[in-house]
């Protein structure tokens, strides 16, 4: 494991052109809210939108997993739970055995289970955090309601193993097949600040978070974003990212940067110091 960690690009050079992708991910997909996925290539600092893909059921998503190497890929899912709640609840503290164990739970046992945990906690302080969730500022990966993380990771992480992608720093795979946590909202802050750019619903579908998105893909096209890396659109493509008013595509596209930005970083932009159990979030 320590091997894997230090050393995550045994099986390069990385060609240039590399294939990254984004994906923004919904732990019960169908067609009217699909697993939505971006497909990019990077070319030095420029990194090109090749194309969108919808996959409106699980055994989409694994098929489309499996597709051949190489590319790395950023999913809006969280990858580990809390050292500090699987501490509590005495569950395996070895990645691939506290995921067996998940993955073997129903959604009812995890919410019972979770809520019963925050219960016992003071206020403003009810769920536990992973070390990457402060700098990212993400939702805590226990989290079970707005946004359901934690059934995102019940559903996500098993097709991961599934499809025997290599996952870095938790358990090896099929190295031309990458797959990293990503979480587009960091992303957007830094460009846009707190502004809000999407919504499922139809009544805050505002002309406000249109601006917004067309702002955000502005500053991703011309590569204000301290990754370093400008996104390439075509003006058919920037038209279709500002139209989705549910922000699912753009979120892909986010996590397609952050994919990029990690091919040439040591250890994927792992820290030196990351708690295996826990993860990371990419560009924390």
């Amino acid at each position: 494991m320590q091997d894997l960690l230090l050393n995550p690009h045994a099986a390069g050079p990385w060609p240039e052109g590399l294939r990254v992708v984004g994906v923004d991910f919904t732990s019960r997909p169908t067609r009217r809210k699909p697993i939505t996925a971006a497909v990019g290539e990077r070319q030095g600092a420029r990194v090109r939108l090749l194309h969108m893909q919808s996959l409106t059921d699980e055994a989409g998503f694994e098929a489309w997993l499996v597709q051949p190497g190489p590319w790395v890929g950023a999913f809006d899912f969280p990858f580990g739970l809390p050292r500090e709640l699987v501490e509590h609840l005495g569950w395996p503290t070895d990645w691939p055995a506290l995921m067996d164990h998940y993955a073997a739970l129903e959604r009812a046992e995890i919410r019972a289970t979770f809520a019963a945990f925050c219960q016992s906690r003071p206020v403003g302080a009810k769920f536990a955090h992973r070390v990457a969730d402060r700098p990212a500022g993400s939702s805590p990966s226990m989290k079970w309601v707005n946004p359901p993380v934690a059934y995102m990771l019940h559903a996500g992480v098993p097709a991961l193993r599934r499809a025997g992608v290599h996952l870095p720093g938790l358990q090896a795979g099929d190295a031309s097949r990458v797959a990293l946590e990503g979480y587009p909202g960091m992303l957007a802050r830094e460009l846009i600040g707190a502004r809000s750019y999407k919504s499922d619903e139809a009544a805050r579908q505002t002309p406000e978070r249109l601006i917004a998105r067309k702002d955000l893909i502005e500053a991703l096209v011309q590569g204000r974003s301290r990754l370093g890396l400008r996104l390439h659109l075509s003006s058919a493509q920037r038209d279709e990212l500002a139209a989705d008013a549910s922000g699912d595509r753009l979120d892909a596209v986010l996590c397609m940067m952050q994919a990029a930005w990690s091919i040439d970083r040591p250890r994927w932009g792992w820290p030196l110091q990351v708690d295996p159990l826990e993860g990371w979030i990419l560009t924390a």
